[in-house]
């Protein structure tokens, strides 16, 4: 059997910060592959670096068979401006490491979520070795840009898109995480074939599992709601508390960090809602499923941008592969998985009537048949060896 390749993954965030790239090139290595990650220094979603991290320590380590090599890069702090200097030093950091470095990788695989300017270093290196490069597109540019900074000059934003037109054209194929990102990434490409869909999984231990005494959950009537992951803006959950002031005997349990956890607390006391919500804090992704178990059903929802309409997050794929019911304040490609799967309801983005009615409606839903319709459409979707399998016939 011949050897596999070398895959170099430039990705401004990997383990242990929590995203999905993390299980893919752990998967790589056991499928044979040999694969380096050109990343930065972990500091996401908090803003600081995490502990035992900074620019001199960890700066190489090896990880589950995946050498990881950390560019410096600043941490994103809790403002624009932090957040602008986090992406600029990690793309002018992989400037210079392109042009020192003797690793010679037979692919690139950029995984890219905000920012996109990540893919330039992507770009560079593959004219360097004159290898392909593959580009996995989480958030569009530069939609994206103008919804989390509120720009919306076109002095700024015509030179993003020119940059955005510049990465297309210098990759090999592109992967999109849903059908609607398909259409808008070719409309800048001249190649529309070389554009994907290539949907996100959920990793293995996203599954369900028995309910179980869990301390910072109680066990009583209440209908519990879970949201998981980051809470920031472009996740619109200024929503619950208004909902909250409308609703009985239900709790709201939100594990997650983000910068926008504070203006949430501070809306949830403004509106004096406190009693209908379980705050947790950040948690290893391995123990999402647990809490999961102890709700009724998991909550997806969106800023109102059009943008959105395109998106499918990917909290959805890891609700549908622990069997959740889900609710949903969204529309357009999550709305349409929802609706497709059989296994929940939504609401349109932003309309706190609407989604306290299809809450106190799921109440009386058959949430073991949507459980189960919600695994079943996972597995025939979004399943991991299917997908990996997939990729596999890109890269050989």
């Amino acid at each position: 059997m011949s050897k596999k390749k070398h895959i170099l993954v430039v990705s401004q965030y990997f383990y242990p910060e929590p995203f999905r790239i993390n299980d893919i090139c752990s998967e790589w290595v056991k499928r044979g592959y040999q694969v380096t990650v050109l990343t930065g220094i972990p500091n996401y979603p908090q803003g600081k670096y995490y502990d035992g991290y900074d620019l001199t320590h960890k700066r190489m380590e090896e990880w589950n068979g995946v050498k990881i090599v950390r560019i410096p890069l600043t941490a994103r702090g809790n403002n624009s401006i932090g957040l602008a200097c986090n992406y600029l030093s990690f793309v002018v950091s992989g400037y210079l490491w392109k042009c020192l470095t003797k690793i010679k990788a037979d692919y690139v695989f950029t995984f890219e979520v905000s920012p996109m300017t990540q893919a330039l270093i992507g770009v560079w290196y593959a004219k360097k070795y004159k290898i392909p490069h593959y580009l996995y597109v989480q958030d569009l540019w530069p939609e994206n840009v103008e919804i989390v900074t509120g720009i919306h000059s076109p002095l700024v934003l015509k030179p993003i898109g020119k940059m955005v037109d510049y990465i297309y054209a210098h990759c090999d194929h592109i992967f999109a995480t849903s059908p609607s990102f398909v259409k808008e990434i070719q409309k800048r490409c001249r190649d529309k074939n070389k554009v994907s869909y290539w949907p996100q999984y959920a990793e293995e231990f996203y599954c369900p599992v028995e309910k179980k005494y869990t301390p910072e959950i109680p066990d009583d009537e209440m209908f519990k709601i879970i949201f998981t992951g980051n809470i920031g803006q472009a996740q619109g959950l200024e929503i619950l508390p208004k909902a909250a002031q409308k609703l009985e005997n239900l709790k709201f349990v939100i594990v997650g960090d983000g910068r926008n956890k504070e203006n949430f607390l501070a809306e949830i006391n403004r509106l004096d809602v406190q009693d209908k919500f379980i705050m947790i804090d950040r948690q290893p992704q391995e123990k999402i499923p647990e809490f999961l178990a102890c709700c009724d059903a998991a909550f997806v929802s969106f800023m109102d941008n059009e943008l959105f309409t395109k998106t499918i997050p990917a909290k959805l794929q890891s609700y549908m592969a622990c069997g959740m019911p889900i609710i949903a304040s969204a529309s357009g490609e999550t709305k349409r998985v929802v609706e497709e799967a059989e296994c929940g309801l939504c609401s349109e983005i932003g309309d706190v009537d609407g989604l306290c009615q299809i809450i106190e409606k799921m109440k009386e839903k058959d949430l073991q048949e949507m459980a189960k319709k919600s695994r079943g459409y996972y597995l025939d979707n979004f399943e991991k060896k299917m997908l990996m399998d997939e990729m596999e016939e890109y890269l050989g």
